[in-house]
């Protein structure tokens, strides 16, 4: 009896799928519950698990787009799970493969002799003086190479070997003439877009054409936050298991900004402004399959350590390709670290429907004036993108004031004056 597999819901609004790679080859036998695909959708890459066991006869090509529902495989689920084989019929096979292996080995060695004795005469025959001519400027097979890479013709290059023949030292030493151009290799590759790669990219220029976006920025002293995880990082790790990193420090400041300012916290639905009591931090995390967006719920009743550790696992979770819909979709605010690929300074797109993100970046040592005298201090640039249909620049600019002074006075500000019992410590 064949199973017909369909392809299941993914998630609410999902309507096809794009099988992104076959785990397993047609004819291979499978077991129930074993992996046997990965699915694109437009919202995350999910694994497709066997629903019984059998032989497997793949009904889609990788790439190809399917509607849920539609069938991909089928399972034979009668076929008996393949076994050892007949030790005679193996046996007579191995006989059989040595016969031929010796007749090979045979057929080869007379092939050889015959080639030989051709091949004696000729080189007797043919005189010097053409061998001599032919060598002349004639590069050899390294030399050939290394001239193609450089763009440089033969005849350009004087050969100090025998007879005049290119050796490999003058190719290496040969340069190509002023002005001439270059011949190097021009190769491209083309490769088809993940679905969630092109739904990303259909959001994002979206955001583009239906948000009045606009950024704003602000400088933040890291100093306050070095001190404090110099001085509690190794007995913060030994206790919870995790590190204290800086999103926790950011996360936290964003969840007191959006208290002060809710608007920020909204998003627009039709002609109504949607404002929420909660906040649901949306961190941005690039995985094998392009950037995602894995929400922390609730990021207002979660300690310095429950960040780090929502932060932890769920980062893992994108990056090995095991994150839900579920866990990527319902953020009111996203957070984006460009600063871990060396950004200085960026715009980060809105991830819509919300209607703002936060923007880090890496941070510098740079001159500032403290008290009258300049000193260095560690300096990140900071970014606030928001819609301002709905957040005016007062609103913008009073929030990312209220991150720049959470972040430049934690204790006061994020741990109530007491760091012990805020690290949980």
């Amino acid at each position: 009896m064949a199973l017909e597999m369909k392809v299941p819901s993914p998630g609410e609004s999902i309507t096809e799928v794009e099988i992104a790679e076959w785990l397993v080859e047609d004819g291979d036998y499978v077991e129930k519950d074993q992996a046997i695909a990965e699915v694109d959708s437009d919202k995350a890459t999910l694994e497709l698990p066997a629903e019984a066991s059998g032989i497997i006869t793949l009904k889609a090509e990788e790439g190809d787009a399917v509607a849920v529902g539609e069938v991909v495989c089928l399972i034979d689920t009668e076929a008996e799970k393949p076994g050892g084989g007949d030790d005679k019929k193996e046996s007579k096979d191995s006989e059989e493969d040595s016969k031929d292996e010796s007749s090979d080995k045979k057929e080869k060695e007379d092939k050889d002799k015959a080639e030989a004795k051709t091949e004696e005469p000729s080189k007797s025959s043919t005189p010097s003086q053409k061998q001599d001519s032919h060598a002349k400027g004639s590069p050899s097979p390294a030399a050939k190479k290394i001239l193609d890479e450089k763009g440089i013709d033969k005849k350009d290059v004087e050969g100090s070997g025998k007879d005049g023949r290119i050796t490999k030292e003058d190719a290496v030493q040969a340069k190509a003439s002023m002005g001439s151009p270059g011949k190097g290799k021009r190769g491209e590759s083309k490769k088809k877009m993940s679905m969630l790669r092109r739904k990303v990219a259909s959001r994002l220029v979206s955001v583009k054409n239906d948000t009045a976006m606009l950024t704003t920025f602000n400088e933040v002293d890291m100093q306050p936050i070095f001190n404090l995880r110099k001085k509690y990082k190794e007995e913060f790790k030994e206790k919870h298991g995790v590190s204290l990193g800086f999103m926790s420090f950011f996360t936290l400041a964003v969840v007191r900004a959006l208290k002060q300012y809710p608007g920020v916290n909204s998003m627009i639905d039709g002609d109504h402004q949607v404002t929420f009591d909660y906040q649901d931090v949306s961190i941005a995390v690039s995985g094998p399959k392009g950037l995602m967006v894995p929400v922390i719920r609730n990021a207002e009743n979660l300690s310095f350590r429950g960040v780090e550790d929502e932060v932890k696992r769920l980062a893992l979770r994108a990056r090995e390709g095991k994150i839900t819909v579920d866990e990527m979709t319902g953020g009111t605010f996203t957070i984006t670290n460009g600063g871990v690929f060396g950004s200085m300074l960026s715009t980060p797109i809105i991830n819509p429907p919300q209607s703002a993100i936060l923007g880090m970046h890496n941070i510098v040592e740079r001159p500032v004036a403290i008290d009258g005298h300049v000193e260095i201090r560690p300096i990140m640039y900071v970014a606030l993108s928001y819609d301002h249909r709905i957040i005016d620049g007062k609103e913008s600019v009073g929030f990312l004031v209220a991150i720049k002074e959470a972040i430049e006075n934690p204790e006061e500000l994020l741990m109530d004056n007491d760091v012990k019992r805020a690290l949980e410590l």
